[in-house]
């Protein structure tokens, strides 16, 4: 067989189960036995071989600990402090309480690393308090769910930590790049929400008082330190990605324990029962994804994709815009640590072809990745925020374009400007 009979029989395999409503992770690893069972040199043993491979790596254990110093933060009402530092900040713009929404979501993603997190999180609070100064649902679903999108591209993030694992790319490097992406897609969904704010004639926050914005700092400010001590302790090279994850764990811990006394047994228990559940979901995607990378490996895959687009003398932005748009339809269908595995795999060799980064091309890719989050059919964060505005995904998909449209302008800036990229990790990463 080859490069491409082995890549239909993969992908339509694949693509098959998954219309039956198989679980993609479940999927991902019935799609290569086929190809196991044909193949005189393969066997189907090779799928576990592969799985447990990619299981025994230790940057895979930070994402656990950082869903964990997630849950903990929400459990611990670390959003509430958040939500009111955010209040004096910026609520006193037309439309406060969104821009408040996004903004939160910008300083939670420095805790979380995780976009689910956040949306559950900030959305069971926000939602209501939006509906209840008379946003519409619509519209406080669709800003929450984008805004969350952040909590993979803003560092620390569960996707950037498993390309790193991946592709064997620095992750620090990965936690640096990722910071100014991140803040332009929040001010660019943040002037959005302004018009749209004028428009609509959305209330207002009063003005903060001086005192008011220094109790809300002050209140905040422990939890905000959460980031500096992740992305500065890795890009110093005091500790790993992954031993970051586990003093973010402890932090968290003495956040909600000593300073703040908001957990108790059982909460610590729900966690971490949460916790672990969400991560095995995720860690065993890494398995059979990483085992159905293998064969599209094995049988030269992607050196048949390089060379027939190498046939098509693209450029390098347009093979950067040919590459997000292939994560951003990927993205759609399957959930992004997968999509991470197989699509990046395949596509780097592309990317490095042209002479593009390994880091600006990590981050074309998760930014295009993140869009999937709020996109059907797969969209996770939109179907939990859905679920928490008691609406229907297609009542809120006008809005979430409307918030998509400034992402999507900044994800082609981040493919034609590759220094907005890899500035910050040129200064600290020398």
């Amino acid at each position: 067989m080859g490069p491409l009979e082995v890549a239909l029989i993969l992908m339509t395999s694949f693509l098959v189960l998954v219309l039956l409503r198989v679980p993609v992770s479940f999927a991902l690893g019935l799609a290569t036995i086929p190809i196991l069972m044909f193949h005189e040199r393969l066997t189907v043993t090779l799928l576990f071989t592969e799985m447990f491979k990619s299981f025994n790596s230790f940057i895979l254990l930070a994402v656990p600990f950082f869903l964990l110093a997630a849950n903990l933060m929400n459990a611990a009402g670390i959003t509430d402090k958040l939500i009111n530092f955010s209040k004096a900040l910026i609520g006193f713009l037309p439309g406060g309480l969104g821009h408040v929404n996004i903004v939160v979501s910008m300083l939670f993603a420095g805790i979380s690393g995780s976009s689910t997190a956040d949306s559950a999180g900030i959305g069971a609070l926000m939602i209501p308090a939006m509906k209840k100064e008379g946003y519409d649902t619509s519209m406080s679903v669709a800003v929450t769910a984008c805004s969350s999108v952040m909590g993979v591209i803003i560092p620390p993030s569960v996707l950037m930590i498993i390309w790193g694992g991946v592709m064997s790319v620095s992750i620090g490097s990965l936690f640096l790049a990722g910071v100014i992406p991140g803040i332009i897609i929040g001010l660019s969904m943040m002037i959005t929400m302004y018009f749209f704010a004028k428009r609509k004639g959305y209330p207002r926050s009063p003005f903060p008082t001086f005192k008011t914005f220094i109790s809300s700092f002050a209140n905040a400010i422990i939890a905000l330190m959460t980031p500096i001590i992740i992305v500065g302790g890795i890009a110093g090279g005091w500790f790993t990605a992954t031993e970051a994850s586990m003093i973010a764990v402890l932090y968290s811990l003495f956040l909600g324990v000593v300073v703040y006394k908001t957990l108790d047994r059982k909460k610590l228990m729900e966690v971490m029962y949460e916790s672990g559940r969400f991560a095995s979901i995720a860690l065993f995607a890494v398995g059979t994804a990483s085992a159905f990378a293998f064969l599209m490996a094995f049988f030269k895959v992607p050196e048949a994709i390089v060379s027939q687009i190498a046939e098509l003398n693209l450029g390098f932005t347009t093979t950067g815009l040919m590459i997000a748009l292939s994560f951003l339809i990927i993205g759609m269908f399957i959930d992004a640590i997968p999509a991470i595995i197989i699509l990046g795999t395949v596509l780097w060799p592309v990317a490095d072809s042209v002479g593009m980064d390994a880091i600006h091309f990590a981050i074309i890719g998760v930014v295009s990745l993140a869009f999937g989050l709020v996109t059907p059919p797969y969209g996770l964060c939109l179907l939990i925020t859905c679920a928490l505005g008691g609406i229907k995904v297609v009542d809120a998909l006008k809005n979430v374009v409307l918030l998509l449209i400034p992402m999507l302008l900044m994800l082609i800036l981040i493919v034609v400007w590759p220094e907005m990229v890899l500035w910050l990790p040129s200064i600290f990463m020398q």
